[in-house]
This record gives structure tokens, sequence and C-alpha cells, in this order.
């Protein structure tokens, strides 16, 4: 189905979008008639995506090749994109990992490349499109969070960490934007079928059971509506809102218990 627009008006930058929730929302957009940005470290699957948004949308797509775990990766992504003279009205910074096990034997290593993505990435970026969005007065940013934001979280304990800072930075800045014409849109899903899984290595914890599961595809409609809704907080799905309301009246430690227990291996 090619766009109608030949020139569509608006464009989008995705982090993370060779995979899962932001390879869905890549899609989404497209057919809203959005150019896109795409970025990720998978340079491969990047190139296909974008040949394949750009033949069936008739969409202008550019990628850019980098590791959000590199310090140096926001300034040159927001470099190269005013130096190509790209303009950019909607942010989702979407990328993201985890690492699971007793934090006292995980990887330190990988922990802090997963707050550099996580939390300093998303931050930086937010920080350096932020300005010229207030200029034009129009702009909109999607941070991905999860339904970890609203509790601690035992065997990932990091991620679970991270997330609570997207949430709360994401609710506090979209305070100081009121009557800017810039909104933010936290998306806080909860176990969604991708290879986050697999990356984080936790395959066989009780969570990851794929009847528990939304699909990236249906998380990221929603995220998207909600985008567009001006939103502050999504939250796919019945049970994921269920379970981040409830956290709110039962004691933390009781929560840390039944949050270990659900990230216990299957038996």
């Amino acid at each position: 189905m090619k766009n109608n627009h030949k020139y569509p008006q608006k464009t989008a930058l995705i982090t993370g979008s060779a995979h899962g929730i932001g390879y869905q929302l890549a899609y989404i957009f497209s057919r809203h008639s959005y150019n896109l940005v795409l970025v990720d470290k998978d340079e491969e699957k990047l190139a296909v995506i974008a040949e394949e948004l750009i033949q069936e949308f008739g969409i202008s797509v550019k990628t850019l090749v980098k590791d959000l775990s590199i310090s140096t990766s926001p300034e040159e992504i927001f470099t190269e994109l005013q130096q190509a003279a790209i303009k950019i009205d909607v942010l989702v910074n979407n990328a993201g990992f985890g690492t699971y096990g007793v934090f006292s034997e995980t990887d330190l290593t990988t922990e802090l490349k997963m707050l550099q993505v996580n939390i300093v990435s998303l931050t930086h970026l937010t920080k350096l499109f932020l300005k010229d969005m207030i200029c034009q007065g129009y702009g909109k940013i999607l941070n991905v969070a999860s339904v970890a934001a609203f509790q601690p979280g035992p065997l990932m304990a990091v991620y679970f960490a991270t997330k609570a800072y997207v949430l709360s930075f994401s609710e506090a800045i979209t305070n100081e934007l009121e009557g800017t014409g810039v909104t933010v849109t936290t998306l806080c899903p909860g176990p969604t079928a991708s290879e986050f899984q697999k990356a984080a290595a936790m395959e066989e914890s009780k969570i990851s059971h794929v009847n528990r599961m939304m699909n990236s595809e249906t998380v990221a409609k929603i995220g998207y509506d909600g985008l567009m809704a001006n939103k502050t907080i999504v939250i796919p799905g019945f049970r994921n809102k269920i379970l981040a309301k409830s956290v709110k009246f039962a004691p933390r430690n009781i929560v840390s218990k039944v949050v270990r227990n659900m990230h216990e291996t299957r038996k």
C-alpha cells in the first residue's frame, strides 16, 4: 500500500527499531504517513526494514547504526540529523534491555551498559531534541518504560530500577511542558513476546511463559494510540493495569516477594 502523500509532513525517530515493539512502531508510523529515522545497532536488519517501508508506504527512511550503550551515540545522532536538515517531530525512546539473576552474581559491565541505554541515552536524546520541539511549539515524546516501573524487581533489580527512573522522569517533564505544545507519554507494557527474554537470559522464568505475554504488535498500537491522544501513562492490557494499581496498596516487602516468585525458574 503506497502512501498517497509524497512528502509526509512529520518525522519520527525510533530507537531500538530493528526488533520487537520498536519494529512494530516503525510500521505504525509509516502507515500514518510519517518519515522515519530508525536507530539500532543491528545494521543488517535496519537495512531490510527500511527497504520494506520505503517500498510499501513510499516514505523516507533514514537509518543510523548506533549502539546506545556508548555514551557518545546520542550526540552523534543529533549532529548527523542536524547536518542532514532533518527535523524530528516525534521522539520514541524505545531502546532498552534487561539482565536476569541475583544482583551479587550478575555481570557489572552488562549492567553499566544497561544503565547507559535505559537511562542515560534516553535522557540525553530527550534533552537534545526537546529544545527544538519547544521552539517550534510542537512535539511528541514516547518513552518506553514497563510495569516494572511500579515495583521493585528481585532477580532483575537494576532493570526494574531503570524503568522506575523512566516513569518518574517522564511524569516530571510532562508537568514542566504544560502549555508548550510538547507532550510526553510513557508506555508501560507488561511481559511482551519479543527477543527481550532471550537477551536477558530469562527464558525459563515463570513470567516469560508465552501464555502470559502480549504480542509486540498489540503493545505498539496501544502505545501509538496513547501517544496521539496525549496520554501521560499508557499500560497495555487489563491484567497489567490491575498489577500497576494494586502494588500501591500492598506492603513493599510483600510486593518484592510476589515479583521474586514470578521471576523464579519454572520447575
